[in-house]
């Protein structure tokens, strides 16, 4: 289940006033806003993103140990049109590549990142770049292709985090969505869960934006909020209505050469292992859920994991033992980081 989703109303209502009060003030002068992403002082607090609020909490940890930008991490596998393996065909010679069906990369472009692969994972704030770890994953929309390049350069590769399950009245792209994708409000201010039976309404919707994802050079994508099927999301939606809905997310990637993780969704891992190149999970370890995405690893597939409340030496044994890529981070996921 995605952490949004886990707050009482009265933990949402607290988690959107603190957001709003640390986004309008930029040194609050509380030692939570002056962490640099590795629990250092810093003087420049990260913003809180709108659109992840929460609460901070006062936890520390000893910096990263700085040293040389690492190589590109991972490995590469064939990047095949379809999550069974057969490439769209090509576009005829001269009429370009059309909305939602691009031409299929070369094989061996897409990155598969490997177990045990250290990550940033920031939302909130410009994004600090300072971090000595291979993988970053930031938010679509709010970087540009600098952002990348940049990061590139330091020998990092890039996740693309985008919201695929649910609407957004802040994303530049709203309107784009009618409002009969629109179902119950996710517990997040401006925000409604899509029906996601209406594969032909969403399918050019999220290619646009998984376009934008590869535009700006991004090696992978993280889709959000794709579990609507066990939420109150205001529609009938059925487990097979998820896995038709996120199969289609996995294909559209493969098919601009992008990696893909699968967001939580724990019951539909065994189903889903196959199409999906990488696992991102939220609180596995509080919930006591982490064997059950342990497939991935024993699949040669990294498990990207944070913790929001359990302290390192609470699950980190653990999640080291499965060959997982830990840390805690806060609720609003700015730069700052705990790793195990």
């Amino acid at each position: 289940m995605n952490r949004r989703n886990r707050l009482l109303p009265a933990a949402l209502a607290l988690a959107t006033a603190t957001a709003l009060l640390v986004s309008s003030c930029s040194s609050s002068g509380s030692e939570d806003d002056q962490d640099a992403a590795d629990g250092t002082p810093s003087n420049s607090p990260a913003a809180t993103a709108p659109s992840t609020p929460g609460t901070p909490d006062a936890a520390t940890t000893a910096p990263d140990t700085p040293g040389p930008a690492p190589t590109a991490p991972g490995t590469t596998v064939p990047a095949p049109g379809t999550p069974g393996g057969t490439p769209p065909p090509a576009t005829p010679p001269g009429t370009g590549s059309p909305p939602g069906n691009p031409v299929p990369p070369p094989a061996g472009a897409r990155w598969q990142p490997t177990p045990g692969l250290a990550w940033q994972w920031q939302l909130g704030g410009g994004v600090d770049q300072s971090v000595d770890v291979p993988v970053y994953d930031i938010d679509g929309f709010e970087n540009d292709a600098s952002v990348v390049a940049a990061l590139h350069a330091k020998g990092r590769k890039v996740i693309c985090y985008i919201n695929a399950g649910s609407w957004e009245d802040f994303r530049p792209d709203s309107a784009a969505f009618a409002k009969s994708l629109q179902g119950s409000d996710t517990g997040w201010k401006g925000e409604k869960w899509f029906d996601i039976r209406k594969l032909d309404q969403l399918r050019p919707l999220m290619a646009a934006r998984f376009d934008m994802c590869r535009s700006k050079g991004f090696d992978a994508v993280e889709p959000d909020t794709i579990e609507a099927y066990n939420q109150n999301s205001g529609f009938p939606l059925t487990a097979d209505d998820q896995l038709r809905y996120n199969r289609m997310l996995a294909q559209l990637a493969h098919e601009r050469g992008l990696a893909i993780g699968l967001k939580n969704d724990l019951d539909q891992i065994p189903a889903l292992l196959g199409d999906f190149d990488f696992a991102v999970n939220e609180e596995c370890a509080q919930f006591d859920e982490c064997d059950r995405v342990a497939p991935f690893v024993k699949a040669g597939k990294a498990v990207f994991h944070v913790e929001y409340k359990l302290d390192t030496d609470q699950f980190c044994a653990k999640a080291k033992s499965l060959g997982f890529s830990s840390m805690r981070k806060k609720l609003e996921l700015n730069a700052w980081r705990k790793p195990c």
